[in-house]
């Protein structure tokens, strides 16, 4: 069954734990990437620490509000908006919903204490089990009650009517094995980094036997991911520089210059625009963010 992970950071002082990262089930770890589990119930938090700051991600998602609510906030530049004030509000479709492919950062706000858990999928995984393609999916958030197939709405009631988290996910897993058996693509093993997740993609798109030419290959991977080629290889370099930077800090050795050349960018200019493109900071507003604020609570969980 899943299982939790533990970070390598503690919880920076006068913040909440950001919440609890699972691993699925071996069975299940080429369809699901991991759950992400955030519970603020019994909190008080003032307004802009009710923020949520999410990077670009070429994953899906489908989330369900236990408790509380979230709204999507909408700026009026690329700059993530530092208070709910700073945005306009909008409503999810549900309390229940299925996120395909984003190519761009987004901010929600809570408006007061919630409950969330969310499933992270594999782009293919989503189509196998369900039939959308992310394609068709890419930069939406759409009621899950409506898009997913109806067999699914037992998935939910089973979910929400479960006492805990862990018992929640061991019934989440329970209705997934047998549809994800039944489905799974041949030669589609499990991976934890986006970089290496991209690189299977293209090593089996050229090898398919629906043509070869680099048009037929990239029009592939788009069917398959809901993202071109190019733009998935900047997010799985944008993650490795995430992970290097964290690992720097750890050590008390952050040089940008040196880490954008690791990461290969072709300079600290480069490193900082494709951060910025990702996440919506620089890559030290970033850092500081991850170290004190409290909206950059999914950073921190994914450390």
């Amino acid at each position: 069954m899943a299982s939790p992970c533990h970070s390598v950071f503690a919880t920076p002082a006068g913040l909440l734990p950001s919440g609890v990262l699972w691993r699925p089930a071996p069975a299940l770890a080429s369809c699901v990437w991991a759950y992400m589990v955030r519970n603020t119930v019994g909190h008080t938090l003032q307004p802009a620490q009710r923020l949520n700051h999410f990077p670009a991600s070429p994953l899906c998602s489908l989330t369900w509000w236990i408790e509380g609510e979230a709204l999507t906030l909408l700026g009026g530049d690329d700059t993530p908006p530092r208070s709910p004030e700073a945005a306009t509000p909008q409503d999810l479709p549900s309390r229940w919903v299925l996120g395909g492919p984003q190519t761009r950062p987004g901010t929600s706000w809570n408006p007061g204490p919630v409950h969330s858990l969310t499933v992270v999928l594999m782009p293919e995984a989503l189509q196998a089990l369900t039939g959308l393609a992310p394609a068709d999916l890419t930069d939406q958030f759409v009621d899950a009650h409506q898009a997913l197939p109806s067999a699914w709405a037992v998935l939910h009631g089973q979910v929400l009517a479960a006492p805990d988290d862990a018992t929640r996910l061991q019934a989440l897993e329970a209705a997934l094995d047998p549809l994800w058996q039944a489905c799974r693509p041949a030669a589609l093993p499990a991976m934890h980094r986006v970089s290496d997740w991209v690189a299977h993609l293209a090593q089996r798109a050229a090898t398919s036997n629906s043509g070869r030419s680099l048009r037929q290959l990239e029009r592939r991977i788009k069917q398959w991911a809901g993202q071109p080629l190019r733009d998935l290889q900047v997010m799985g370099r944008s993650e490795q520089a995430f992970f290097d930077v964290a690992a720097a800090h750890l050590r008390g050795d952050v040089n940008w210059a040196e880490l954008a050349v690791a990461a290969g960018y072709t300079d600290q200019a480069h490193f900082c625009r494709v951060t910025r493109r990702i996440t919506g900071f620089s890559p030290e507003a970033l850092r500081q963010g991850v170290l004190s604020g409290e909206a950059f609570w999914p950073y921190r969980l994914w450390l």
